[in-house]
This record gives structure tokens, sequence and C-alpha cells, in this order.
């Protein structure tokens, strides 16, 4: 049998599963195997009858939905007029990548899995679960599954056997060549034609940035307006915007230094192989625009940051250490080091000084995942705020055991913003959220937001007032009724005109903490009669720690107290409710 061609599809929504994809691709590679690594949705679904070896690689999103860059292969995949034996040549595996401390843990590629045995496909491996939430990460299932994986295909391929791999410490080409330009300007007209939304983002203009914590509160949360008049823009309560961050001046100032590079360069870069050039980059590009806007820097890096850097390395004992870090032996150290601290991949270029001199700028774009977009529940309806559209942003800033805190990238570079001192303008686009509210005038809703998860719910309370619909029942949940009692006033307005019935728990203002599920289960009668009898519809949105697991407790606790059923006819009826899309959920971690 000659030697096969791997295509390895993925669909990614943060860039973990695209990592993996081209650690995947890296591999092949070495094994001297001719590979593509795709995007599902850049990839012509229909070709994939013509294919012999795939390897889906995907995360799953939100409440079990597939990721961005997979929809319509998904939708294409699951046509009941697909034929049975339509995928019968293609040998393929699946892996996935999730978080078990979601309910639909990988559910994505468990369902795809089983749409190719559907169709036909000779699966070569059992599906992989990757989980975020062991200690070591996705890649405590990742290796061994690759091992095992790469076993099926030197047994379907024998002749495999005779070629002599690559080397661990032999660099592979980079995927782009940079052709710096003399005398040449950044094109600015390019910069916005990105394939972001239907038509890209809309720069919008903020108009303004608040903070609506008390300044003594730890916890700094902004009200963010934004001008959207001009754009076709049109979304309802539960959508998200999109938007992706730039990376601190002094960041980039900091890169720049480390790696000698002139920020005001311009440059085109050259794929090496069949890699399309990023369409987010203008052509030329300078390296200030690549660093601000695309190298995703500040973020901590994946174990395969560490196994190209190592290929540079010169310095015994740094060589030593990256050798270490890229190992499987070494992830717990890694993890010591990078994952538990957040320690960001310019502080790691800081700390390997000797190999970070040795850097090629040909590699940036195979050393840093691109920055990814960061949605945030729409805050605001267009019914009552016509031409704007508001967030609500919690700062990111914590620490760890390094001396510097941690920020999250995106909510330090909005908060860092500020209309007041010059216009300012951000692009932006809008999609569906997970979230949608009853077209019933009558069906009530009961919505659970403590702190931001509070957001959506503004938004739907804004649209139904302004609908005329008043069966709306909130449990909003913060630390302190005085510093972080998030749209307080609006909240007593809608309460005083009828439209609105209000549940407040305060978790530090007493000795004992309250939260939300508390509430809950103290207005039980309320909730059966509102659940039972005008069939309404439950919202959970915020912090995926706990809390929306201890209010589906709760929710259950009602069901057996006023309703006298049984703990499992309790469970029984709370996924009826699921199933029905009346009980929905907006989790983060």
């Amino acid at each position: 049998m000659s030697i096969p061609s791997l295509l390895v599809l993925y669909g990614s929504q943060t860039g973990t599963a695209q990592d993996a994809a081209q650690r995947i691709g890296r591999q092949a590679q070495r094994r001297r195997l001719p590979v593509r690594v795709m995007a599902l949705d850049s990839y012509a679904v229909a070709d994939l009858i013509a294919e012999s070896l795939v390897v889906f690689v995907c995360s799953t999103a939100g409440q079990g939905e597939p990721p961005d860059n997979m929809k319509n292969f998904w939708r294409f995949l699951f046509r009941k007029s697909l034929p049975g034996g339509s995928l019968s040549r293609l040998d393929c595996a699946v892996l996935g990548l999730g978080d078990s401390s979601y309910p639909k843990f990988n559910f994505v590629a468990k369902k795809l899995h089983k749409r190719l045995l559907q169709l036909g496909a000779n699966m070569l491996m059992p599906v992989g679960l990757g989980d975020d939430q062991h200690d070591v990460g996705p890649d405590a299932v990742v290796d061994p599954w690759l091992a095992s994986f790469w076993g099926s295909v030197l047994a379907l391929y024998p002749s495999l056997t005779s070629v002599t791999p690559l080397r661990e410490d032999e660099r592979l080409p980079p995927t782009f060549t940079f052709h710096f330009l003399v005398g040449e300007r950044e094109s600015g007209d390019e910069r916005l034609r990105v394939s972001e939304g239907e038509a890209g983002p809309f720069r919008a203009r903020m108009v303004f940035n608040r903070r609506v914590t008390e300044p003594s509160h730890f916890q700094d949360v902004r009200h963010i307006e934004f001008d959207v008049t001009g754009s076709s823009m049109r979304f309802a309560a539960g959508d998200v915007v999109m938007m992706r961050p730039r990376n601190a001046a002094e960041d980039v100032q900091q890169f720049c230094l480390l790696l000698g590079l002139d920020p005001d360069a311009t440059f085109l870069l050259e794929p090496t192989s069949n890699s399309p050039v990023p369409a987010r980059l203008p052509r030329p590009c300078s390296v200030q625009h690549l660093v601000e806007s695309y190298l995703d820097i500040a973020a901590v890096p994946r174990r395969s940051f560490f196994e190209l850097l190592a290929t540079f390395a010169t310095d015994e004992l740094e060589r030593d250490k990256l050798v270490e870090f890229s190992s499987a032996a070494g992830q717990d150290e890694l993890n010591s080091y990078c994952s538990r601290p957040r320690r960001t991949a310019l502080e790691v270029l800081a700390d390997f000084p000797q190999t970070t001199a040795e850097l090629k700028v040909d590699y940036l774009l195979d050393l840093f995942p691109e920055i990814q977009p960061r949605s945030f529940s729409i805050a605001s309806s267009l019914k009552a705020h016509p031409h704007r559209l508001q967030i609500l942003v919690a700062v990111v800033r914590f620490q760890t055991k390094l001396q510097k805190p941690r920020r999250g990238l995106c909510s330090s570079w909005l908060a860092s913003l500020d209309p007041e001192k010059g216009e300012v303008c951000v692009p932006l686009w809008v999609k569906g959220g997970s979230l949608t509210f009853p077209a019933d005038a009558d069906t009530p809703v009961i919505m659970v937001g403590p702190g931001t998860g509070v957001a959506p719910f503004r938004a739907a309370l804004q649209e139904r007032l302004c609908e005329g619909r008043t069966a709306n029942v909130l449990f909003f949940g913060c630390r302190s009724e005085s510093k972080d009692f998030l749209f307080r006033s609006e909240w007593e307005l809608m309460v005083e005109a009828g439209g609105l019935t209000l549940f407040t728990a305060f978790s530090r203002d007493q000795e004992e903490k309250v939260y939300v599920q508390r509430r809950v289960r103290e207005n039980a009668a309320l909730l059966w009669e509102l659940i039972s009898r005008r069939k309404a519809c439950f919202y959970i949105a915020g912090n995926a720690k706990q809390m929306p697991a201890s209010v589906c407790d709760s929710l259950k606790e009602v069901f057996q107290q006023e309703g006298g059923v049984s703990a499992d006819a309790a469970a029984q009826m709370l996924a009826a409710m699921e199933k029905t899309s009346r009980l929905q959920s907006e989790t983060w971690s």
C-alpha cells in the first residue's frame, strides 16, 4: 500500500482544538507523511468521500453546540438525505477536547463519532475524550490516544515502518516566511477586511465606560455602551457581542525589545506550503500591528510552545528545561511553572533569554496562537436603547505566586479605553447566544443571574417591558448591597412599575453566607405556581463553578416540596424542562 495523505480537520472555539490538530500535523510531518491541517468550515465537506485517512479534532462550545468554525460542516453531516455507506472508504478517528465541569462534556466529539459510524466510516480508534479538569489537562488523554492512533496507522499502512522519522529535536520548516519591505507603510484600508461577522466587524464608537461597583470594592465591574448607528446590527435578548482584544502597549514594547524587532518595520507573509496567509492581517503588515492585534503573547503558553522553543535552544541549561516541559513526563513541572501561576508566553521568553535571542522571526506564527475573539452577553435591548449596545464586564485581575498581578487580556484592554479622552472605536460583531426567550406573551420568565450573570436578563427585561410583558422574576446575588448591587435603581423602578418581582442575596452582608440558590428554595410556592401552572421558563446565567448545579438542586427541592414528588421524579421534571428549552443556562468558567 502506498504512503497515505493525512487530513486533520478541527473545530475550535478558543484555540485548544486547533493547537491539538497542529500537533498531529507536526507528528505527521516528522513521519514524512503528506498532511493538511484545516478548520472544518474551510474544507469542502463533499470531498470527504474521496479522502482515505482523516482525524477530526473538536471542542464543544456553550451548552453542547459545535464551535463556530465547524457549524456548516455539522449541518451538512447531519442531513437526513446522506446515504448510509457514503463514507465507507474513509479510515478516521475523532479526538474531543472538553471540560468535565460542564454537563455536556465532549458532546460534539461523541455525536460526531456516532454519526461517522452511521455513514459507514471505519473508526480506527474509540473517541478520545480530553478533559481540561485533569491535573495535567487534556494531554493526560491526548498523549496515549495519539500513540495508539499512530500504531493503528502503521498497522493499516505497513510501508510506513520503513520510513525513518525526523528526530524530535529537528526543527520543522516554518509555516510562513517574512519578507521585510523597505520604505513601505502598512495598508490601513485592508485592516478591517476580515472574516468575523457576515460583513466583517463594525467599528463601534464607545459612548461611555463606567465603573458600577464601589471604588473600595475589590472587583472592578464596567458598564460600557457602544454606538452602533449606521450598522445593520440586529440583536435580541440572549445574543452576544464578539470583539478581539489588543495586547498592552508595555507588553508589545517588551516583546519587540526581547526579539530585537523594529515595531515600524513592514513585511509580507509568504506561505511555505499550502497554508493560506491569515486573512485578518493587512498586506503589507507592520510588526506593531502583528504583535499588538494578532499574536497572543499574553496567553499562558501550551506545551507546543515549549516543543518549538526547545529546538532553538543553544544554552544547555535552558534546553534541558524546555525539553523537560515538552515531554509527557514533565507535564507536572510545566503545570507548576506555567499553568497554575498563569505565567504568560512573554514572561517565559524573558525567563529563557539565551533561547529567545536565537528565535527566528519566520517562526512567530508557529510559536504564538492568534488572539481569539471574546464574547460578552449583550446587556441592553434595541427597543429600550435604539442604536446602542451595552455590555457588563468584570475586569479580571488576581494574584498568583508571581509578583505581578494576573490580568484578563480583554477586560483589562476594555477597562483601559476612555472615551472622555478622545474618540474610541472598537470593531465588534454580534452572534446568537445560547439563551432564547419565549415568544408567547403570557409565559412568565424566572431568571437567576448573580453578578455579571445578570447582563442577558437586563436585556430580556428591557425587551419584555417594552412589549408589555410583566410576568418577570429575577433572583440577583452579589457580595454586598452597598458595593456591587448592579443596576439597583433600574430594578427598583421596574418593581415599582409592576413589571418585576425581585429577590436578592447579598452573600457577605451577614455572618452566614446567603446565595441565590437559598432564595430559590425560600420562594418554593411562587416558583411551583409559575412553573407547574403557568408553564414559566427558567434561566440561569453566571460563573460555572458551583452556582448552576446548586440552583438546579434547589429547583428539584422545590418540585419535591411543593409538588410532592420523589427525588427521581423531580430530576426527570428538570430534564424534561431542559429538553423543551424551558430550562436554559449560559455559564462560563
